[in-house]
């Protein structure tokens, strides 16, 4: 009887020891707007949440909101920018913040700027990806970048069969609205066309839009290939991408919970590094079975001296940390 007693009262407190952790614990939203499977920044999501929870024993939790569900990029993007309540972090393009006055921000999404992925990760270990992580804090911006990752290049994509640069003319592709994507576009002899990612299957079966460009994993997992089948790889930017979080979202975490908020973040990006390779190999098997017909662009020469215009006007400014960058392949 006795034992039995003992084994209830371990059991309840192990179970207020349980229920007191729970009543502590911070909860932050994780806002991403691809799906976690299939995808490599699912994976980096998924990698996230795991190593937090670990590290903290369950004082911090993550909670996953992917699929488009807390809306675009931009929408999220918009929120966590406006002290708003939906969401505490988020993946983004690395990008996306140049709409917002982050200038070195802007640097990443230059047209052929990364001769493959290696240059990049020699990019996202260094002393010069930290400023850039810290760039929207140095420019007033409530939020901050927590590591670096990618997910493969970006290539067109289009509903009808284009084989070359040449069959770029006169055709509507959409954009982000991000003026080095439309001016690299405009350069290529297309029509950039903003539309919604959550709106870009849409236009492209209607017509709306004759193609689009994003890395392969996402042109997948979004079906695009069901109404874009043609798909050239010209690999015009690197998907480089990173994890941020709002300044209302670091101030739920103490100094310790922080550490490992920064801990996760590299873990993630590391198993990012990891993944990329294999779900880009898996990607392209598919997207052949699936009857995807694929273009491989041998000669990237005459691309990047149409996209010199967009390249120069938007790295003058910047121009020696421009080099910085093209100096670490």
């Amino acid at each position: 009887m006795k034992k039995v007693l003992g084994l209830v009262l371990a059991l309840a407190m192990l179970l207020s020891c349980v229920s007191a952790l729970a009543a502590d614990s911070v909860t932050l939203t994780y806002a991403e707007v691809n799906p976690l499977d299939g995808t490599i920044v699912g994976e980096m999501a998924k990698a996230f949440k795991a190593k937090v929870e670990e590290l903290s024993g369950g004082s911090v939790l993550i909670d996953i909101q992917a699929g488009g569900v807390l809306g675009s990029e931009d929408q999220i993007l918009d929120n966590l920018l406006g002290y708003g309540n939906i969401t505490d972090i988020s993946r983004i393009s690395a990008f996306a913040l140049t709409q917002y006055g982050c200038d070195k921000a802007s640097l990443l999404s230059i047209p052929y700027t990364f001769v493959n992925e290696d240059h990049f990760w020699n990019f996202a270990a260094s002393d010069l990806a930290q400023e850039f992580l810290l760039e929207p804090q140095e420019i007033g911006l409530p939020l901050r970048g927590l590591c670096y990752g990618e997910e493969g290049f970006r290539h067109f994509f289009f509903k009808n069969e284009v084989k070359g640069l040449e069959d770029l003319k006169g055709l509507k592709i959409r954009v982000s609205s991000d003026p080095i994507m439309t001016g690299m576009v405009s350069n290529l002899g297309a029509s950039a066309t903003t539309v919604a990612f959550t709106e870009l299957y849409s236009a492209l079966n209607t017509g709306v839009v004759d193609g689009a460009e994003q890395p392969t994993a996402n042109y997948r997992s979004n079906a695009f290939h069901e109404v874009a089948p043609y798909l050239l790889l010209d690999g015009h930017t690197l998907g480089a991408l990173q994890i941020v979080i709002s300044d209302a979202g670091w101030a739920k975490l103490n100094e310790e919970q922080q550490g490992w908020g920064m801990e996760a973040a590299q873990y993630a990006s590391s198993v990012c590094r990891e993944k990329v390779a294999e779900i880009e190999a898996q990607t392209f098997e598919l997207l052949r079975a699936d009857g995807v017909t694929i273009v491989d662009v041998e000669d990237k020469a005459p691309w990047v001296e149409a996209c010199q215009p967009t390249i120069k006007a938007n790295t003058e400014k910047l121009a020696d940390l421009y080099q910085q960058l093209l100096d670490m392949q």
